[in-house]
């Protein structure tokens, strides 16, 4: 096939001398770029000016289009096996920024937008504090104490020399593996919240622990397609790996010298820049010149506005917050998601713009009977609906107080978030179906047959391979924690149900994860999984959620699983082969870090919702903490679990949901013949997932970002990748780690987390508020309409 063949054939270029050195950048700084190239260097060097491999038949540098361009000229092939990752430094930092991040990430689950800590971040923060380590401990590798230490295998333990690749991508995995909230959070803040259950911290923890694990043995035995294959890019790595090479690689050549200075100023501005957006001047957040011409117009709020909580759709808004136009708030990353991928995602959102406001207008749904934008349960006359109600003592569904409290209404945004989800499901196994089913089943056979296909899987072959029985031993492991959990905890799910609950996920892991490899979009099938459970066990919420979390989470694990083993081929959650960093390191770096994130998420979880219940359970929330995401979790379980063959019915009122997976299933197949009858139309980059996925894309949280990010995506992907080859090779990718990593060392530092959510934010029960000004006013911080009135 044409992928196979082009990977063979760039893993056959052997390389160059190069024919200028250091001292002829130096001298040409700052001058036309073409003056002060290296031309031909090493074909990994990617961080030389110009090499030959970058070239057209005119001497010009030519635009990165293919997964090659990416593999080769995006992404270093050097490695040295010799480098140590099992140091004290690595150790150190790993459990430390493992505990930091699972901290910050679960706070930031509460948070009134949908937040994760940036790896780039971890990433950043891991480099700083292991170049300190180097210089502070002593062993062979520091001699500065005026005394020589022995070059025994302690001491190069304790201080190998210069704090190197592969322990930073170690700990980074470590870090970025524990930083996220683990979806059994939900579960337990819907337990407290709505159902006043107390979960047994021991049952809690290990079904925590069971639950992060368990995809990880499914994703590790799924690899040899989901990993290998050089068209499965996972663009979100991109700025994670060229930061690693700045950092590491390359650091007398001139160039990289500027690829740094570049990458830290950038980092330092934005750090400086994102006090004001979050704190000093809110309305940076999103200026709207129609909120600011009308400010009494509901309408208006509702299209223009978007600068607080579920209060408008952004359309034309202005956002200087990179927290919420990078990678980190939301956004699929404007600077390094694929054009096609942004072009379908803007698309989707016009779509979705007219949708909401011709729903709404009409009073479909009843929908002006509920907020504009909202996640929960409300009755016919728009108060919040009691779904305990309508639950017996043992919170299954009770018949005879359903027909006195009557059947609960969405708001007609969350409506079409559900028909876009489904819709994208369906789309998503017809896209893979269509576009990639051939290339699966080649490399499948590849693989078996032993060919090295990936130029950086060749590398790779230095080191043992994780066996594939430390999978089935993680993956039995947590399938035995999970079925004793689900009786102890008192779930109310059968242990078929688990069984069933892993099938789907092993059956839908091939589709999400290749979509997601190639487009850098993740399809939720949390919707469909919700379907089915609430199809062979009816009438009960808590089953619903605990099926959901074995259902859909196991899947999302093993896709984390997959992108860390694209950067080390191991099981980790995001740096692997294209570092090189032994498999077995990477393996069991994942394993402990998503240990130690499980007993911090369930901690802070328990802190958090006992000084912040009563906000949590608001709609609106504050401007510091909001219970969004339990809202949308627990509404769903309820209204699949305990009324799904009722609302969900063929004649229910929310039919048209469940159908729309099968409606999805044909929106592929026009663009897949267009391409076949008419291959310059360009069909084929509509990523019809996404544009399915987007037609609830605005139903919640902080809109204002989406304008400002597809100009940014218009402006890197398109102009500079096209126009600006060179400057897009070596710094586009930087920058966007730069943007990341500095606005989240911004909101996650000390002093911006722990002090302000905990002391200024309110943690420790007194609110102390930045004064109001012109860019910080009462309501809402675009001036628009306030929709939502506060409590």
């Amino acid at each position: 096939m044409a992928i196979i063949d082009a990977v063979h054939r760039v893993s056959d270029v052997q390389p160059t001398e190069s024919i200028s050195d250091e001292k002829h950048n130096e001298k040409n700084d700052g001058k036309n770029e073409t003056s002060s190239i290296q031309i031909a260097g090493p074909v990994d060097e990617v961080y030389n000016d110009l090499r030959e491999i970058d070239l057209d038949d005119n001497g010009k540098e030519r635009p990165i289009v293919t997964d090659v361009d990416v593999a080769t000229r995006l992404i270093s092939l050097e490695d040295d096996p010799t480098l140590p990752v099992f140091t004290f430094r690595m150790w150190f930092l790993g459990l430390g920024l493992s505990c930091f991040g699972a901290v910050l990430g679960q706070i930031f689950y509460f948070r009134p937008q949908t937040i994760s800590v940036s790896q780039l971040f971890l990433q950043i923060l891991a480099y700083i504090l292991g170049v300190v380590l180097q210089e502070v401990i002593p062993g062979p590798g520091n001699e500065r104490y005026g005394f020589k230490t022995p070059n025994n295998a302690f001491w190069r333990f304790m201080n190998p020399g210069p704090f190197n690749l592969k322990e930073h991508v170690a700990i980074t995995i470590f870090a970025s593996t524990a930083s996220g909230s683990a979806l059994a959070i939900s579960v337990f803040a819907a337990d407290e919240l709505y159902y006043d259950l107390q979960i047994n911290p021991g049952v809690g923890i290990f079904t925590l622990i069971g639950s992060q694990l368990m995809g990880y043995g499914l994703g590790g035995i799924m690899r040899a397609f989901l990993v290998y294959p050089t068209y499965m890019v996972y663009p979100s790595l991109l700025p994670t790996v060229q930061l690693f090479d700045a950092l590491h690689r390359g650091k007398k050549i001139f160039l990289q010298k500027k690829r740094v200075r570049f990458f830290w100023s950038c980092f330092i501005a934005i750090f400086v820049w994102e006090w004001f957006p979050e704190f000093i001047a809110p309305t940076l957040t999103g200026i709207s010149i129609f909120c600011l011409a009308k400010r009494d117009s509901p309408w208006v709020s509702r299209i223009f506005g978007g600068a607080a909580g579920n209060e408008g759709l952004g359309l034309f808004a202005l956002c200087f917050d990179w927290n919420y136009v990078g990678s980190g708030g939301g956004s699929l990353g404007a600077l390094f998601t694929p054009l096609s991928t942004q072009l379908s995602l803007y698309f989707g959102v016009l779509i979705c713009i007219i949708s909401f406001c011709a729903v709404y207008a009409n009073n479909v749904w009843s929908a002006q009977s509920f907020p504009w934008l909202s996640q929960e349960l409300f009755y016919e006359n728009g108060t919040q609906y009691d779904q305990l109600a309508i639950l017996d003592d043992s919170f299954r569904l009770n018949k005879t107080a359903l027909e006195v409290q009557g059947l609960p209404w969405f708001a007609s945004s969350n409506v079409l978030y559900s028909i876009g989800a489904n819709l994208s499901i369906g789309a998503t196994i017809m896209h893979v179906l269509l576009w990639y089913g051939k290339d699966i089943l080649e490399v499948i056979r590849l693989y078996r047959a032993g060919d090295d296909y990936d130029p950086h899987l060749a590398k790779m072959k230095v080191y043992p391979e994780v066996p594939m029985w430390w999978y089935i031993v993680v993956f039995v492991g947590s399938f035995c924690m999970a079925m004793a959990t689900l009786y102890t905890g008192h779930s109310g799910m059968p242990g078929w149900g688990l069984v069933v609950g892993i099938i789907l996920s092993a059956v839908f892991l091939p589709f999400v994860t290749t979509v997601y490899a190639i487009t850098g979009f993740n399809t939720s099938v949390e919707n469909l999984v919700q379907i089915i459970g609430a199809s062979l066990m009816p009438g009960s919420p808590q089953t619903n959620m605990y099926f959901t979390l074995y259902g859909f989470n196991t899947l999302q694990q093993a896709l984390a699983l997959t992108q860390d083993l694209k950067m080390g081929v191991s099981i980790a959650d995001s740096k692997g082969q294209y570092t090189k960093l032994p498999p077995r390191a990477t393996f069991s770096v994942q394993s402990l870090g998503t240990v130690v994130g499980g007993l911090l998420n369930y901690v802070i979880m328990k802190v958090i919702i006992s000084t912040h219940r009563e906000v949590l359970l608001e709609v609106q929330g504050t401007n510091i903490w909001s219970g969004q995401q339990v809202q949308s979790f627990n509404a769903n379980a309820v209204s699949w679990g305990a009324l799904g063959n009722i609302l969900y019915a063929p004649d229910g009122r929310y039919a048209i949901i469940p159908f729309s997976i099968l409606i999805g299933l044909a929106v592929p197949v026009p663009f897949w013949i267009a391409h076949r009858f008419f291959p310059k139309l360009g069909a084929n980059r509509v990523v019809t997932p996404i544009l399915c996925w987007t037609l609830g894309y605005l139903s919640v949280g902080i809109n204002t970002s989406v304008f400002t990010t597809f100009l940014l995506a218009v402006f890197s992907q398109y102009y500079l990748r096209r126009f600006r080859p060179r400057w897009f090779r070596k710094y586009n990718f930087l920058l966007s780690a730069a943007l990341d990593g500095g606005t989240q060392a911004s909101k996650l530092s000390l002093v911006m987390v722990f002090v302000f959510t905990f002391a200024v934010g309110g943690g420790s029960g007194k609110v102390s508020n930045m004064p109001n000004w012109a860019l910080n006013p009462v309501g809402n911080p675009d001036y628009c309409m306030r929709l939502t009135q506060d409590d």
